[in-house]
């Protein structure tokens, strides 16, 4: 069975899952206390309603509790954020959840229930800083507890050695967990594998280590 999917609050950032999924053919009910961007997104959810989610009666009209999965996406107002994320929680909704504005926010929403936290707007400034910051990175994945995913592209300096010369776990604490060589991946990759200038190393590890190596990198 399909899962059913509410998302609250179609700024920039609810609107774009409510649109993504959309296309990926997922029922999603949009919800905003703003006529305007309900109606921008009428045609693109499968149902789009003007509410007040601050109001338990209200949510409850809406059968909030047969949702899979409910996104509170709501912007500036941490207050209603909270507010909205406490009730959900307490009528039982399954899965949660919520965009922080900041470390105080994901805090409270974390306490009270919320079964996932996301900082959208500091999560995509890391990644852009990361590869602002070094040519060689390609894409940057925080994961929970300080440990990340990096894409980093072979250039010379890893150009014709292997994962077994390289020893990254040992210099560095990391982990080669797959390389991308053209359109083909390999996952868990033989420590004789050779590196390719151009092949992609998706690496993980904690953030200091993976920054001991991205310098690394960039000072060669």
């Amino acid at each position: 069975m399909e899962k059913e999917f509410v998302v609250i609050g179609l700024g920039r950032f609810g609107g774009s899952i409510v649109k993504e999924l959309n296309k990926l053919d997922i029922d999603v009910m949009a919800i905003d206390s703003d006529e305007a961007r309900v109606n921008e997104y009428a045609d693109i959810a499968t149902h789009a309603v003007i509410a007040d989610t601050t109001d338990e009666t209200v949510l409850k009209s809406l059968g909030i509790r047969n949702f899979d999965h409910v996104v509170v996406a709501i912007g500036d107002n941490i207050q209603a954020s909270i507010l909205t994320t406490l009730i959900l929680k307490d009528l039982g909704v399954a899965q949660v959840t919520a965009k922080a504005q900041n470390d105080y926010h994901a805090k409270v929403l974390s306490k009270i229930g919320a079964d996932t936290v996301v900082h959208p707007e500091r999560d995509m400034g890391r990644r852009i800083a990361h590869k602002l910051s070094n040519a060689s990175v390609l894409d940057y994945l925080e994961l929970a507890d300080e440990h990340s995913i990096v894409e980093i592209i072979a250039g010379p300096t890893l150009e014709g050695r292997s994962i077994l010369d390289l020893d990254l776990r040992a210099n560095y604490g990391l982990n080669i967990i797959a390389i991308k060589r053209n359109s083909h991946i390999t996952v868990s990759p033989d420590p004789e594998e050779y590196i390719e200038r151009g092949d992609i190393l998706i690496v993980i590890g904690h953030d200091n280590d993976l920054s001991r190596f991205e310098s690394k990198l960039e000072n060669k």
